[in-house]
């Protein structure tokens, strides 16, 4: 009987221990990603989870908000910025494993205004939008902290353009907030990524940013020293394959 019991035990215990194993080994990444990239992100998500990997769970914000989060340690295991600055913050403050980091997508600055606004809006020095605006607002995200504003606001400084529409501009948590003013008409237009216009069909193009006003635009990604998952490092391999990339040129972005 005791002979039995210890067996029995014993192979519960194996059980267990082996369902714990595997639980450990299916754990998901856990990706922090910039609000630009929820469908892109989650299609290539999907795609991972199509090869029969564990589906990595997503966090969508500014990547100013998210790089904060990972300051103040959040488990994360990638980073996905929406520029160099907060990653390079984040790096600066050692909580990226080296040799991870890399620089794969870019994107456009636009001009959006709401579907039935058929005017477009020259952008550049000399550029009407200050008069186009009327005492309408014009939709940014956070143009101090978080990447699309801070784009926007280095094309309007540089035409000198700033100091007219500081006081008109609505600042959003992030640029699909910015989007979501322009959606509900709470703003006349808005300054977005080309990829987020291509997200709505409530909104067009109305201006393009030309390439030259504005820092060049680039999403790094690099695996954070706080990862648990297994699946952490052959998830970021798999977004800066040409077949992950190939899955982001589909919503609009250019691979790096």
């Amino acid at each position: 009987m005791e002979r039995r019991t210890f067996l029995s035990m014993t192979l519960m215990a194996g059980l267990f221990g082996g369902t714990a194993a595997f639980a450990q080994s299916r754990k998901p990444p856990l990706v922090l990603a910039a609000a630009s990239l929820q469908e892109s992100m989650n299609a290539a998500a999907d795609a991972w989870a199509g090869k029969g990997h564990a589906r990595p769970v997503i966090s969508f914000a500014a990547s100013s908000a998210l790089a904060r989060q990972i300051a103040a340690g959040a488990p994360a295991d990638l980073f996905v910025s929406a520029d160099e600055e907060w990653m390079d913050d984040v790096q600066r403050r050692g909580l990226i494993v080296p040799g991870t980091r890399a620089d794969f997508l870019g994107n456009r600055l636009v001009l959006v205004a709401i579907a039935g606004d058929r005017r477009n809006v020259l952008l550049g020095r000399g550029s009407p939008i200050v008069g186009m605006l009327g005492d309408r607002r014009l939709a940014m995200a956070d143009p101090d902290s978080v990447p699309a504003g801070r784009y926007g606001k280095a094309a309007f400084v540089q035409w000198g353009l700033w100091p007219a529409l500081a006081p008109k501009v609505v600042r959003a948590e992030n640029v699909r907030a910015a989007l979501a003013f322009v959606e509900r008409r709470a703003a006349r237009y808005g300054v977005v990524y080309a990829t987020d216009a291509r997200a709505s069909r409530k909104v067009r193009v109305a201006g393009i940013f030309p390439a030259n006003s504005h820092p060049p635009i680039r999403y790094p990604i690099a695996r954070l020293k706080a990862s648990t998952s297994p699946d952490a490092e052959g998830f970021r391999r798999f977004l800066i394959s040409r077949e992950g990339k190939a899955i982001f040129a589909r919503f609009g972005f250019s691979a790096l």
